[in-house]
Protein backbone atom coordinates (compact mmCIF):
# COMPACT_ATOMS: atom_id res chain seq x y z
CA UNK A 1 0.00 0.00 0.00
CA UNK A 2 1.06 3.99 -0.57
CA UNK A 3 1.36 4.87 3.31
CA UNK A 4 1.66 8.53 5.01
CA UNK A 5 2.32 9.23 8.40
CA UNK A 6 1.92 12.94 9.75
CA UNK A 7 4.10 13.91 12.69
CA UNK A 8 7.63 11.55 12.92
CA UNK A 9 8.09 11.58 16.60
CA UNK A 10 8.94 8.46 18.87
CA UNK A 11 5.44 7.06 17.11
CA UNK A 12 5.28 8.10 14.02
CA UNK A 13 9.27 7.85 12.78
CA UNK A 14 8.61 3.84 14.18
CA UNK A 15 5.70 3.35 12.49
CA UNK A 16 7.02 4.42 9.56
CA UNK A 17 9.61 2.14 9.35
CA UNK A 18 7.65 -0.79 11.08
CA UNK A 19 4.79 -0.54 7.80
CA UNK A 20 7.93 -0.11 5.74
CA UNK A 21 9.26 -3.29 7.34
CA UNK A 22 5.64 -5.05 6.55
CA UNK A 23 6.40 -4.53 2.70
CA UNK A 24 4.29 -0.70 2.43
CA UNK A 25 5.40 2.30 0.18
CA UNK A 26 5.96 4.44 3.34
CA UNK A 27 6.48 8.06 3.11
CA UNK A 28 6.55 10.63 6.74
CA UNK A 29 5.38 13.81 6.62
CA UNK A 30 6.59 16.01 9.41
CA UNK A 31 7.22 20.26 9.68
CA UNK A 32 10.67 20.10 10.77
CA UNK A 33 13.36 19.61 8.34
CA UNK A 34 15.87 18.84 11.16
CA UNK A 35 14.00 15.81 12.03
CA UNK A 36 13.67 15.02 8.26
CA UNK A 37 17.06 15.34 7.18
CA UNK A 38 18.41 13.42 10.09
CA UNK A 39 15.43 10.32 9.42
CA UNK A 40 16.60 10.39 5.72
CA UNK A 41 19.91 10.40 6.68
CA UNK A 42 19.42 6.90 8.35
CA UNK A 43 20.03 8.79 11.95
CA UNK A 44 17.11 9.00 14.44
CA UNK A 45 16.97 11.64 16.52
CA UNK A 46 15.80 10.31 19.52
CA UNK A 47 17.10 6.93 21.73
CA UNK A 48 14.99 3.58 20.46
CA UNK A 49 16.41 -0.02 21.08
CA UNK A 50 16.45 -1.30 17.30
CA UNK A 51 15.31 1.51 15.48
CA UNK A 52 18.01 2.46 13.83
CA UNK A 53 19.19 -0.88 11.92
CA UNK A 54 15.26 -0.90 11.43
CA UNK A 55 15.07 2.53 9.89
CA UNK A 56 18.74 1.98 7.45
CA UNK A 57 17.19 -0.94 6.27
CA UNK A 58 14.22 0.46 5.12
CA UNK A 59 15.35 3.53 3.63
CA UNK A 60 18.00 1.47 1.70
CA UNK A 61 15.05 -0.69 0.32
CA UNK A 62 13.74 2.15 -1.15
CA UNK A 63 10.37 1.21 0.63
CA UNK A 64 10.64 4.75 3.47
CA UNK A 65 11.49 8.36 3.17
CA UNK A 66 10.61 11.34 5.08
CA UNK A 67 9.62 15.18 3.68
CA UNK A 68 8.73 18.60 4.64
CA UNK A 69 6.22 18.53 1.40
CA UNK A 70 2.42 17.69 2.13
CA UNK A 71 1.96 17.31 -1.56
CA UNK A 72 4.29 14.02 -1.37
CA UNK A 73 1.47 12.51 0.39
CA UNK A 74 -1.72 13.47 -1.77
CA UNK A 75 -2.06 9.88 -3.63
CA UNK A 76 -1.38 7.43 -0.11
CA UNK A 77 -4.22 5.29 0.46
CA UNK A 78 -4.16 5.48 3.91
CA UNK A 79 -2.49 8.47 6.39
CA UNK A 80 -1.60 7.85 9.73
CA UNK A 81 -1.51 10.40 12.21
CA UNK A 82 0.67 10.11 14.93
CA UNK A 83 1.55 13.97 15.99
CA UNK A 84 1.70 14.93 19.67
CA UNK A 85 -1.01 15.62 22.16
CA UNK A 86 0.79 17.49 24.85
CA UNK A 87 -1.01 18.85 28.23
CA UNK A 88 -1.83 22.29 27.44
CA UNK A 89 0.22 24.84 29.64
CA UNK A 90 -2.31 25.68 33.13
CA UNK A 91 -4.62 22.97 32.33
CA UNK A 92 -4.69 19.13 32.44
CA UNK A 93 -7.14 18.94 28.62
CA UNK A 94 -4.86 18.09 26.02
CA UNK A 95 -3.48 20.21 23.23
CA UNK A 96 -5.10 18.99 19.61
CA UNK A 97 -3.91 22.43 17.73
CA UNK A 98 -1.34 19.11 16.18
CA UNK A 99 -4.14 16.96 15.55
CA UNK A 100 -5.95 19.97 13.62
CA UNK A 101 -3.16 20.67 11.95
CA UNK A 102 -2.48 17.65 10.12
CA UNK A 103 -6.37 16.96 9.33
CA UNK A 104 -6.60 20.43 7.72
CA UNK A 105 -3.32 19.53 5.88
CA UNK A 106 -4.62 16.37 4.29
CA UNK A 107 -7.81 18.25 3.55
CA UNK A 108 -5.57 20.43 1.23
CA UNK A 109 -3.66 17.67 -0.50
CA UNK A 110 -5.95 14.85 -0.69
CA UNK A 111 -7.44 14.71 -4.22
CA UNK A 112 -11.71 13.93 -4.74
CA UNK A 113 -10.93 11.35 -7.57
CA UNK A 114 -9.08 8.41 -6.41
CA UNK A 115 -12.08 6.92 -4.25
CA UNK A 116 -12.24 7.30 -0.71
CA UNK A 117 -8.64 7.74 1.32
CA UNK A 118 -8.29 6.74 5.19
CA UNK A 119 -7.21 8.78 8.05
CA UNK A 120 -6.17 6.46 11.01
CA UNK A 121 -5.50 8.11 13.78
CA UNK A 122 -2.83 6.56 15.79
CA UNK A 123 -2.41 10.16 18.47
CA UNK A 124 -4.12 9.31 22.10
CA UNK A 125 -7.17 11.97 21.82
CA UNK A 126 -9.83 12.88 24.21
CA UNK A 127 -12.71 11.15 23.01
CA UNK A 128 -14.92 12.13 20.30
CA UNK A 129 -11.90 13.67 18.24
CA UNK A 130 -12.47 10.80 15.34
CA UNK A 131 -16.28 11.94 15.60
CA UNK A 132 -15.46 15.80 15.18
CA UNK A 133 -12.25 14.62 12.52
CA UNK A 134 -15.12 12.75 10.08
CA UNK A 135 -17.29 16.14 10.28
CA UNK A 136 -14.27 18.64 9.44
CA UNK A 137 -13.68 16.16 6.23
CA UNK A 138 -17.46 15.83 5.61
CA UNK A 139 -18.03 19.55 5.33
CA UNK A 140 -14.88 19.87 3.37
CA UNK A 141 -16.39 17.89 0.59
CA UNK A 142 -13.16 15.52 0.74
CA UNK A 143 -14.00 11.90 0.51
CA UNK A 144 -12.35 10.80 3.65
CA UNK A 145 -13.20 7.77 5.68
CA UNK A 146 -11.68 8.27 9.67
CA UNK A 147 -10.64 5.17 11.70
CA UNK A 148 -8.82 5.43 15.20
CA UNK A 149 -6.12 2.76 15.89
CA UNK A 150 -4.52 3.32 19.36
CA UNK A 151 -1.25 2.99 19.65
CA UNK A 152 -0.05 0.80 22.56
CA UNK A 153 4.00 1.28 22.26
CA UNK A 154 6.54 1.11 25.39
CA UNK A 155 9.40 3.30 24.91
CA UNK A 156 12.64 1.11 24.47
CA UNK A 157 10.14 -1.66 23.16
CA UNK A 158 8.36 0.38 20.10
CA UNK A 159 9.82 -1.36 17.28
CA UNK A 160 8.50 -4.73 18.90
CA UNK A 161 5.02 -3.62 19.86
CA UNK A 162 4.49 -2.59 16.44
CA UNK A 163 5.77 -5.91 14.48
CA UNK A 164 4.22 -8.02 17.16
CA UNK A 165 1.47 -6.40 19.07
CA UNK A 166 -0.58 -7.66 21.33
CA UNK A 167 -3.89 -6.31 20.08
CA UNK A 168 -4.63 -4.37 17.36
CA UNK A 169 -8.14 -2.18 17.68
CA UNK A 170 -9.63 -0.55 14.66
CA UNK A 171 -12.12 2.30 15.81
CA UNK A 172 -14.58 2.59 12.82
CA UNK A 173 -17.63 4.82 11.71
CA UNK A 174 -20.72 3.81 12.52
CA UNK A 175 -21.76 3.62 8.98
CA UNK A 176 -21.96 0.28 7.74
CA UNK A 177 -20.00 0.95 4.28
CA UNK A 178 -17.42 3.10 5.28
CA UNK A 179 -17.22 1.00 8.47
CA UNK A 180 -16.18 -1.45 6.27
CA UNK A 181 -14.20 0.23 3.84
CA UNK A 182 -12.07 1.43 6.99
CA UNK A 183 -11.61 -2.23 8.16
CA UNK A 184 -10.54 -3.43 4.66
CA UNK A 185 -7.64 -0.46 4.59
CA UNK A 186 -6.39 -1.40 7.71
CA UNK A 187 -6.30 -5.25 7.40
CA UNK A 188 -4.51 -5.05 4.39
CA UNK A 189 -1.81 -2.29 6.33
CA UNK A 190 -1.58 -4.91 9.14
CA UNK A 191 -1.97 -8.37 7.10
CA UNK A 192 1.42 -9.75 8.13
CA UNK A 193 0.38 -9.23 11.41
CA UNK A 194 -2.94 -10.61 12.23
CA UNK A 195 -3.83 -14.36 12.10
CA UNK A 196 -3.67 -16.50 15.10
CA UNK A 197 -1.01 -14.62 16.97
CA UNK A 198 -2.84 -11.48 16.71
CA UNK A 199 -6.44 -10.33 17.94
CA UNK A 200 -8.07 -7.95 16.26
CA UNK A 201 -10.80 -5.90 17.80
CA UNK A 202 -13.33 -4.14 16.17
CA UNK A 203 -15.18 -1.27 17.90
CA UNK A 204 -16.72 1.97 17.09
CA UNK A 205 -14.73 5.36 17.50
CA UNK A 206 -15.34 6.04 21.52
CA UNK A 207 -14.43 3.01 22.13
CA UNK A 208 -11.01 2.82 20.41
CA UNK A 209 -10.30 6.28 21.88
CA UNK A 210 -11.07 5.11 25.39
CA UNK A 211 -9.43 1.83 25.30
CA UNK A 212 -5.76 4.20 25.12
CA UNK A 213 -6.30 6.15 28.50
CA UNK A 214 -8.35 3.62 30.19
CA UNK A 215 -5.25 1.29 29.32
CA UNK A 216 -2.41 4.00 30.74
CA UNK A 217 -5.16 5.26 33.66
CA UNK A 218 -5.16 1.60 35.00
CA UNK A 219 -1.31 1.22 34.38
CA UNK A 220 -0.97 4.07 36.19
CA UNK A 221 -3.14 3.75 39.27
CA UNK A 222 -1.22 0.22 39.87
CA UNK A 223 1.86 2.43 39.91
CA UNK A 224 0.31 4.31 42.60
CA UNK A 225 -1.72 1.80 44.28
CA UNK A 226 2.02 0.17 44.76
CA UNK A 227 3.67 3.29 45.73
CA UNK A 228 0.83 4.43 48.61
CA UNK A 229 1.59 0.93 50.16
CA UNK A 230 5.49 1.97 49.76
CA UNK A 231 4.62 4.94 52.43
CA UNK A 232 2.21 2.10 54.47
CA UNK A 233 5.10 0.16 54.75
CA UNK A 234 7.93 3.32 55.93
CA UNK A 235 5.46 4.19 58.61
CA UNK A 236 5.20 0.09 60.05
CA UNK A 237 8.32 -1.08 59.31
CA UNK A 238 7.12 -3.15 56.40
CA UNK A 239 8.59 -4.15 52.95
CA UNK A 240 6.78 -3.47 50.08
CA UNK A 241 8.74 -5.82 47.68
CA UNK A 242 7.79 -8.73 49.79
CA UNK A 243 4.18 -7.10 50.22
CA UNK A 244 4.15 -7.16 45.92
CA UNK A 245 5.46 -10.39 45.58
CA UNK A 246 2.61 -11.61 47.70
CA UNK A 247 0.04 -10.15 46.34
CA UNK A 248 1.43 -10.87 42.62
CA UNK A 249 0.98 -13.89 43.08
CA UNK A 250 -2.83 -13.71 42.93
CA UNK A 251 -3.41 -13.59 39.19
CA UNK A 252 -6.08 -11.30 39.05
CA UNK A 253 -3.57 -8.91 40.39
CA UNK A 254 -0.36 -9.97 38.78
CA UNK A 255 3.40 -8.82 38.85
CA UNK A 256 3.61 -6.06 36.66
CA UNK A 257 3.91 -2.80 37.53
CA UNK A 258 3.88 -3.74 41.32
CA UNK A 259 7.62 -1.97 41.86
CA UNK A 260 7.55 1.05 44.09
CA UNK A 261 9.20 3.42 43.52
CA UNK A 262 10.11 7.35 42.08
CA UNK A 263 6.65 7.14 40.33
CA UNK A 264 5.58 7.42 36.62
CA UNK A 265 6.70 9.67 33.84
CA UNK A 266 7.45 10.20 30.50
CA UNK A 267 5.26 11.82 27.66
CA UNK A 268 2.03 9.71 28.01
CA UNK A 269 1.19 8.34 31.43
CA UNK A 270 1.27 11.33 33.28
CA UNK A 271 -0.83 13.85 30.59
CA UNK A 272 -3.48 11.44 29.50
CA UNK A 273 -4.76 10.85 33.03
CA UNK A 274 -5.35 14.38 33.05
CA UNK A 275 -6.31 14.87 29.67
CA UNK A 276 -8.52 11.77 30.87
CA UNK A 277 -10.22 13.89 33.78
CA UNK A 278 -10.41 17.04 32.10
CA UNK A 279 -12.88 15.09 29.49
CA UNK A 280 -14.51 13.51 31.88
CA UNK A 281 -15.40 16.71 33.20
CA UNK A 282 -16.29 18.23 29.92
CA UNK A 283 -18.51 15.05 29.19
CA UNK A 284 -20.32 15.94 32.91
CA UNK A 285 -18.88 12.53 34.12
CA UNK A 286 -16.08 14.03 36.24
CA UNK A 287 -16.89 11.71 39.24
CA UNK A 288 -16.51 8.60 37.77
CA UNK A 289 -12.76 9.79 37.46
CA UNK A 290 -11.78 11.30 40.79
CA UNK A 291 -9.60 8.51 41.65
CA UNK A 292 -7.30 9.65 39.23
CA UNK A 293 -6.54 12.83 41.32
CA UNK A 294 -5.15 10.89 44.21
CA UNK A 295 -3.34 8.63 41.46
CA UNK A 296 -1.60 11.51 39.78
CA UNK A 297 -1.02 13.04 43.62
CA UNK A 298 0.61 9.69 44.95
CA UNK A 299 2.78 9.57 41.85
CA UNK A 300 4.02 13.14 42.75
CA UNK A 301 4.27 12.89 46.06
CA UNK A 302 7.03 10.35 45.63
CA UNK A 303 9.28 12.59 44.17
CA UNK A 304 9.22 14.79 46.58
CA UNK A 305 9.48 11.93 49.45
CA UNK A 306 13.40 10.72 47.68
CA UNK A 307 14.15 14.66 48.13
CA UNK A 308 13.05 14.13 51.56
CA UNK A 309 15.18 11.50 52.18
CA UNK A 310 18.09 12.40 50.75
CA UNK A 311 18.01 15.57 52.94
CA UNK A 312 17.62 13.37 55.63
CA UNK A 313 20.90 11.66 54.77
CA UNK A 314 22.26 14.86 54.85
CA UNK A 315 21.21 16.06 58.13
CA UNK A 316 18.59 18.32 57.16
CA UNK A 317 20.61 20.51 54.18
CA UNK A 318 21.85 20.24 51.04
CA UNK A 319 24.16 23.59 50.64
CA UNK A 320 27.79 22.01 51.35
CA UNK A 321 27.30 18.43 49.86
CA UNK A 322 27.68 16.81 46.99
CA UNK A 323 25.22 14.63 45.47
CA UNK A 324 25.03 12.15 42.62
CA UNK A 325 22.13 11.16 40.72
CA UNK A 326 22.27 7.68 37.94
CA UNK A 327 19.49 8.56 35.45
CA UNK A 328 17.86 11.19 33.82
CA UNK A 329 15.32 9.64 31.50
CA UNK A 330 11.85 8.58 32.70
CA UNK A 331 12.90 4.91 31.95
CA UNK A 332 15.36 2.99 30.87
CA UNK A 333 16.12 2.03 27.31
CA UNK A 334 14.84 5.62 26.26
CA UNK A 335 16.43 9.27 25.95
CA UNK A 336 13.11 10.84 27.00
CA UNK A 337 12.89 13.30 29.27
CA UNK A 338 9.15 14.60 29.52
CA UNK A 339 8.21 15.02 33.07
CA UNK A 340 10.70 12.43 34.34
CA UNK A 341 10.76 12.11 37.85
CA UNK A 342 14.29 11.32 38.12
CA UNK A 343 15.17 15.12 36.13
CA UNK A 344 12.57 16.49 38.73
CA UNK A 345 14.19 15.38 41.50
CA UNK A 346 17.38 16.08 40.39
CA UNK A 347 16.46 19.73 39.78
CA UNK A 348 14.75 20.04 43.03
CA UNK A 349 17.87 19.12 44.85
CA UNK A 350 19.93 21.37 42.75
CA UNK A 351 17.77 24.40 43.58
CA UNK A 352 18.25 23.99 47.18
CA UNK A 353 21.89 24.28 47.27
CA UNK A 354 23.50 20.56 46.30
CA UNK A 355 26.31 20.33 44.59
CA UNK A 356 24.57 18.00 41.90
CA UNK A 357 26.27 16.03 39.45
CA UNK A 358 23.97 13.80 37.36
CA UNK A 359 24.58 10.85 34.24
CA UNK A 360 22.16 9.14 31.86
CA UNK A 361 23.72 6.56 29.30
CA UNK A 362 21.71 7.89 26.43
CA UNK A 363 20.09 11.10 27.71
CA UNK A 364 23.04 13.29 28.59
CA UNK A 365 23.45 15.27 25.16
CA UNK A 366 19.73 15.97 25.34
CA UNK A 367 20.09 16.89 29.26
CA UNK A 368 22.75 19.54 28.60
CA UNK A 369 20.81 20.92 26.13
CA UNK A 370 17.33 21.42 28.34
CA UNK A 371 19.18 21.84 31.45
CA UNK A 372 22.55 24.05 31.15
CA UNK A 373 22.43 24.78 34.71
CA UNK A 374 22.77 21.32 36.05
CA UNK A 375 26.35 19.47 36.05
CA UNK A 376 26.07 16.21 33.72
CA UNK A 377 28.89 13.40 33.05
CA UNK A 378 29.01 11.20 30.91
CA UNK A 379 29.71 7.90 33.43
CA UNK A 380 28.69 6.81 36.87
CA UNK A 381 32.55 6.86 38.27
CA UNK A 382 32.91 10.70 37.62
CA UNK A 383 29.49 11.37 38.87
CA UNK A 384 29.54 9.83 42.62
CA UNK A 385 33.27 11.05 42.92
CA UNK A 386 33.86 12.77 46.05
CA UNK A 387 29.64 12.58 47.00
CA UNK A 388 27.78 12.29 49.93
CA UNK A 389 24.69 11.08 48.65
CA UNK A 390 23.92 8.79 45.49
CA UNK A 391 20.24 8.31 44.03
CA UNK A 392 19.74 5.68 41.59
CA UNK A 393 16.59 7.31 39.62
CA UNK A 394 16.11 5.55 36.21
CA UNK A 395 17.16 1.14 36.64
CA UNK A 396 19.26 1.12 33.84
CA UNK A 397 20.82 -2.22 33.28
CA UNK A 398 24.11 -0.88 33.90
CA UNK A 399 23.24 1.09 37.61
CA UNK A 400 21.50 -2.26 38.29
CA UNK A 401 25.08 -4.26 38.23
CA UNK A 402 27.04 -1.91 40.02
CA UNK A 403 29.68 -3.21 42.31
CA UNK A 404 29.15 -2.11 45.76
CA UNK A 405 32.58 -2.34 47.13
CA UNK A 406 34.24 -0.51 43.70
CA UNK A 407 31.33 2.17 44.10
CA UNK A 408 32.27 2.52 48.21
CA UNK A 409 35.69 3.91 47.12
CA UNK A 410 34.98 6.87 45.23
CA UNK A 411 32.35 8.37 47.36
CA UNK A 412 33.05 10.64 50.39
CA UNK A 413 30.43 9.29 52.15
CA UNK A 414 28.55 5.81 51.20
CA UNK A 415 24.54 6.43 51.58
CA UNK A 416 22.57 5.57 48.28
CA UNK A 417 18.76 6.08 47.79
CA UNK A 418 17.42 2.96 45.96
CA UNK A 419 15.00 5.00 44.26
CA UNK A 420 13.72 2.39 41.68
CA UNK A 421 13.97 -0.60 44.45
CA UNK A 422 16.26 -2.72 41.88
CA UNK A 423 19.21 -3.21 44.40
CA UNK A 424 20.16 -5.91 47.17
CA UNK A 425 20.00 -4.30 50.14
CA UNK A 426 21.98 -6.86 51.96
CA UNK A 427 24.94 -6.88 49.27
CA UNK A 428 25.27 -2.71 49.78
CA UNK A 429 24.42 -2.68 53.48
CA UNK A 430 27.34 -5.42 53.29
CA UNK A 431 30.07 -3.43 51.53
CA UNK A 432 29.31 -1.01 53.97
CA UNK A 433 26.49 1.56 52.27
CA UNK A 434 24.01 3.21 54.31
CA UNK A 435 21.12 1.92 52.35
CA UNK A 436 17.50 3.33 51.35
CA UNK A 437 14.95 1.76 49.61
CA UNK A 438 11.26 3.24 48.69
CA UNK A 439 9.19 2.03 51.32
CA UNK A 440 11.66 -1.15 52.51
CA UNK A 441 14.12 -1.69 55.41
CA UNK A 442 12.46 0.97 57.14
CA UNK A 443 14.45 1.47 60.62
CA UNK A 444 11.47 0.97 62.67
CA UNK A 445 8.53 -0.85 63.57
CA UNK A 446 4.71 -0.57 63.74
CA UNK A 447 3.06 1.08 66.63
CA UNK A 448 1.51 -1.69 68.52
CA UNK A 449 -2.54 -1.38 68.58
CA UNK A 450 -4.85 -1.16 71.28
CA UNK A 451 -6.45 -4.72 71.82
Amino acid sequence: MRISVIGCGYLGAVHAACMARLGHDVIGLDVDQAKVTSLNAGVPPFYEPDFPELLTSQLAAGRLRFTTDASCIADAQVHFIAVGTPQLAGRNAADLSYVRSAVNTLIEVVGTSAGPAVIAGKSTVPVGTAERIQQICDESGKDLVVVWNPEFLREGFAVQDTLAPDRIVYGLPDDPERAEIGRRCLDECYQELLGDRTPRLLTNHATAELVKVAANSFLATKISFINAMAELCDATGGDVTQLAEAIGYDDRIGRKFLRAGVGFGGGCLPKDIRAFMARAGELGVDQALTFLREVDAINLRQRDKAVEMASKLLGGRFVGHKVAVLGAAFKPNSDDLRDSPALQVAQQIWSRGADLVITDPAAADALRHKRPNLQVVDTVAEAVQDVDVVLLLTEWQEYRELDPVELRNLVRTPNIIDGRNVLEPARWIEAGWNYRGMGRHANRTATPVSL
